[in-house]
């Protein structure tokens, strides 16, 4: 139980796969991260997509045409340092701190053939579900040899729910719209388009409108638009 008062440091548990990290909690983490002090700020980030489509009569723009909405994302800064003034641990270098960040974060795992899953929690909220998207790591203090000793990592995360689910919330099955999907472990071209269309037929299609040449062959991590059914004729 937590004690009333007591400062609750946010963590970043990693999972084998989104299922997982929907549901699950830090007995069934595979990995986590700590972080040394609260992040003082974050962001969230939301981004419309939209196509531009036929320029008006008379007029010098173009009108937009919505397409999708595309997964939130959130970023954070996380402090590194190890000159002992934040925990009283003073350390010779952050190097084997970072490398830790980053083997939570950002390794690749072969047997999954992606990197992991995230959920954030800070005290009993879990703020945030989803994969990493970007780690940029800015070094900030150092000793006079040059060797760093204090870091700020901003990493970025986009929300990663199950396919089901994203569709029951957006309510967009509508196969008169674009969407963009990526592509798991296990999945086909022709069954991508019977989520899609609720035809598998279309895979021809899909496969020219994304340029791949092995349509049988798709790598897990990619990402793949799926044009509106009105549209599939008419690629090129």
């Amino acid at each position: 139980m937590t004690e009333q008062g007591k400062l609750e440091k946010m963590l970043i548990l990693a999972f084998t796969d989104s299922k997982k990290a929907e549901s699950g909690g830090i007995p069934e983490s595979v990995a986590q991260f700590t972080a040394l002090i609260n992040p003082e700020t974050y962001t969230q980030t939301y981004k419309l997509k939209f196509s531009s489509g036929k320029q008006g009569q008379g007029s010098s723009g173009q009108q937009l045409k919505y397409e999708y909405t595309e997964p939130e994302e959130m970023s954070f800064e996380f402090l590194f340092d190890n000159t002992g003034i934040i925990d009283d641990e003073p350390r010779d270098s952050i190097a084997d701190d970072l490398k830790s960040f980053k083997q939570v974060l950002i390794e690749y795992q072969g047997d999954a053939h992606e990197p992991r899953h995230f959920k954030l929690v800070w005290g009993k909220n879990s703020i945030f579900k989803g994969r990493v998207t970007e780690v940029a790591i800015t070094y900030k203090l150092f000793k006079p040899d040059g060797t760093p000793i204090r870091a700020i990592a901003k990493v970025t995360f986009k929300s990663s729910i199950e396919e089901q689910k994203r569709a029951a919330k957006e309510n967009r099955q509508s196969a008169d719209l674009t969407h963009s999907r990526q592509v798991k472990l296990g999945d086909t071209l022709p069954l991508m388009c019977h989520r899609i269309y609720g035809d598998s037929r279309h895979y021809a299609q899909v496969a020219r409108a994304n340029g791949l040449n092995n349509f049988r062959v798709l790598q897990p991590g990619s990402t793949l638009i799926f044009p509106p059914l009105d549209k599939l004729g008419n690629t090129p």
